[in-house]
């Protein structure tokens, strides 16, 4: 077996040192993920792009998750999703992918995200009502606030949160196979319910929405709403929850730049394209598969090859964007590919960005002495090949 160059444990805490060298070496590079899986890691930002848009990388899970355990030197690299939560429209090609595409949107208006502005509005301020003294960030603010907000958009009730928060943490960080399996199996059994309960007595809801779109005479199956009912509540509170931290974090580290938004409010809502770009909540663009030999800046990587796109690394490139690695809340930091690029760019980044400003403007008028209580240095960051988040953030909130 070759003995491919292998990701440090210390890849977690600190990926953009790495992707530093990374890219300074080529564009791609034939590697081992931390828990053993064989990857193409894409790391310059301009075959990002291409590699997160070409059709010959495929994304089609149903044809492709052989290839986990083909390129697994442990049980680690296998596919621990079943069917029933792998058949939504990331892991689909065209042209299914445009008909599922056509018939969440259908249900998932950018008129029905702006309609929840006063909700988001009202549920920060009551969390923020509710924290004082020293408070772990993430459990008193940036988890309850997207997970509230996507439960109410799916009607899901207020005693069944804490179990989706359960679910999506472990199937989102490193876990043995049983633990995923286990946690996949729970959220599946739920929201089979809730599909049949929304055919039955459908609101006026997000998921009730879904349940009954039609495009052409075409509607999702069973295992698609499960599927793409699991995609939008995971990616719905995620993605926030660790926008919100990140970008926390990073102004805690950076206080010139952190008084710049205080003493400028009107800031924030631009300022959001520049924390996505400088630390946002996605590291690894979820796994694509070469369907013929692909050349990416020089490369060729062979068929059948698994393919992980680094958007934090593409997102520091010094060939895109001037001085990557210092965070400036007044760059013009358009163009990131935070939420993705071509056909899966991310379907609810309007909402991340919607609850995004409103949090970070309440946070920031409430509190505007808050500060870390701690070292950064003593924080730790998820183990997750997916998302880039930390563990907790502790912080003093002022008098």
């Amino acid at each position: 077996m070759t003995d491919y160059y292998r990701l440090p444990l210390e890849y977690v805490d600190d990926p953009h040192a790495l992707h530093d060298v990374l890219r300074a070496e080529g564009p791609v590079k034939e590697l081992r993920l931390v828990h053993g899986l064989k990857v193409w890691l894409v790391s310059r930002y301009e075959e990002a792009r291409t590699a997160l848009s070409d059709p010959r990388i495929s994304k089609d899970i149903s044809k492709g998750g052989w290839l986990f355990e083909h390129h697994a030197d442990s049980n680690s690299g296998k596919r621990m999703f079943d069917d029933v939560l792998n058949s939504h429209m990331l892991n689909a090609d065209q042209p299914d992918h445009t008909r599922l595409r056509k018939l969440v949107n259908k249900a998932f208006t950018s008129r029905r995200v702006e309609m929840l502005r006063p909700r988001v509005e009202e549920i920060t301020k009551e969390l923020l009502d509710d924290m004082e003294g020293t408070v772990d960030l993430l459990d008193a603010f940036a988890f309850p606030l997207p997970i509230t907000v996507i439960c109410e958009l799916f009607d899901i009730p207020t005693k069944d949160r804490d179990s989706f928060r359960e679910w999506t943490t472990t199937l989102l960080t490193y876990n043995t196979q049983e633990a995923v399996a286990a946690a996949g199996a729970a959220m599946s059994q739920y929201l089979l319910g809730m599909v049949e309960e929304k055919r039955k007595a459908p609101g006026d809801d997000f998921f009730s929405a879904l349940v009954h779109a039609e495009d052409e005479g075409s509607r999702l199956s069973e295992m698609e709403l499960v599927s793409m009912a699991f995609l939008l509540l995971v990616a719905g509170h995620e993605t926030t929850v660790n926008l919100i931290g990140n970008a926390v974090f990073a102004l805690l580290r950076h206080p010139a730049q952190l008084a710049l938004l205080k003493e400028k409010p009107e800031l924030i809502a631009g300022s959001t394209e520049e924390f996505l770009r400088y630390e946002g909540p996605v590291n690894l663009a979820t796994f694509r598969y070469t369907t013929e030999p692909v050349e990416l800046g020089g490369v060729t990587i062979p068929k059948d090859e698994l393919v992980l796109v680094s958007l934090l690394a593409a997102n520091r490139d010094s060939a895109r964007f001037a001085a990557p690695d210092e965070l400036d809340v007044t760059r013009q930091a358009a163009g990131h590919v935070a939420f993705g690029h071509g056909i899966h760019y991310c379907l609810g980044a309007p909402l991340a960005r919607l609850e995004f400003e409103i949090a970070l403007r309440g946070l920031l008028s409430r509190f505007p002495d808050i500060e870390l209580a701690g070292s950064p240095q003593e924080l730790g960051w998820r183990d997750s090949t997916l998302i880039r988040g930390l563990i907790t953030l502790p912080v003093r909130l002022g008098p």
